[in-house]
């Protein structure tokens, strides 16, 4: 080793301990290893926006055209004006407008629900996670349990249930299994034990603060995250649930989900038999399947910061 290497080695530990960066030739140019990571990530990126988005850009495409513009033109060309404004108005007669009806239906069905379940979710994953009780592991574990149930596995002991009491064709036969939602009871206690620290609760009840206070002067404004992350999953959970309300509230009670299905019946391509004298074009339904996800899209833009802090809420421990 020379006498300038033994000079410059020393030095380059110093910078290096100094927190200086050092240039080195080889960061510039990345090891083949590193590039099939990168081709490899972005082939899976496209692959998922083309399996997601072009869909949706079709969707949207769809009902400013014909019928026949559908199946022969450019699938991602705009129609016309003319022809959107002409299926809106085929949409809105149809069955003089029921799809308001069931869009307030669905409204109706997911609100009082979304109520109910955070009334119930939030305190029972409280107690759950920060509140000693007997058989507080039991009721845990079903919870769990229960959760891991598939929804339309329940549908026929509710139905069974619903009809005992006669609620069967009320809206309270779709509210009240809405409003069963094992899953935000385990994220809400998921977050109480991990992100709120015990030692506030119990310098809250040190100072004389009874159970209910602590939870609601305390623990409620720490757990907005939460709250929002839970509130938004059972609105998207319930808004998109079909086979529930078909069973429960036929006709002119059922949500818009249901109400799709009815005109999907109506569409000749899909069910030929159909010899009714109202019948659905493709772009009417493209269009009334855009009017049925839209009120679940305008709430997700706008409770964006609140969903992305409540899923990341409990993922390190203080």
């Amino acid at each position: 080793m020379s006498a300038t290497e033994l000079i410059v080695q020393p030095d380059r530990r110093r910078r290096k301990r100094r927190g200086f960066k050092l240039h080195d030739p080889q960061s510039e140019h990345p090891s083949p290893a590193a590039w099939v990571g990168r081709v490899v990530a972005w082939a899976i990126m496209g692959f998922f926006l083309l399996f997601f988005v072009v869909p949706m850009i079709w969707l949207m495409l769809a009902p400013t055209k014909t019928p026949r513009q559908l199946l022969l033109d450019n699938p991602f060309s705009f129609g016309a004006f003319e022809t959107l404004a002409s299926n809106w108005n085929q949409l809105m007669a149809f069955q003089n407008g029921i799809v308001w009806v069931w869009l307030g239906n669905a409204s109706v069905y997911v609100g009082v629900a979304l109520v109910i379940t955070l009334v119930v979710s939030i305190p029972a994953g409280y107690a759950l996670a920060l509140v000693e009780f007997k058989y507080r592991r039991a009721l845990l574990v079903i919870t769990l349990v229960v959760m891991l149930i598939p929804n339309t596995a329940l549908v026929l002991p509710v139905f069974l249930e619903l009809s005992a009491v006669r609620l069967v064709g009320t809206p309270w036969s779709v509210i009240l299994p809405f409003s069963f939602f094992p899953f935000g009871v385990y994220l809400t206690y998921i977050y109480f034990s991990t992100a709120v620290s015990r030692d506030l609760l119990n310098a809250a009840r040190i100072d004389g603060a009874g159970e209910f206070r602590v939870f609601w002067q305390v623990a409620m404004p720490l757990a907005t995250p939460v709250i929002a992350l839970v509130g938004f999953f059972n609105l998207v959970t319930n808004w998109n649930n079909y086979f529930l309300p078909f069973v429960m509230v036929p006709g002119r009670k059922s949500p818009i989900q249901v109400g799709l299905a009815e005109l999907l019946s109506n569409v000749p391509l899909f069910n030929p038999t159909s010899a009714g004298s109202v019948t659905i074009d493709l772009p009417v339904l493209a269009m009334a399947t855009i009017l049925s996800v839209a009120p679940v899209l305008i709430i997700f833009l706008f409770s964006q910061r609140f969903l992305v802090s409540g899923l990341t809420a409990g993922g390190t421990k203080e």
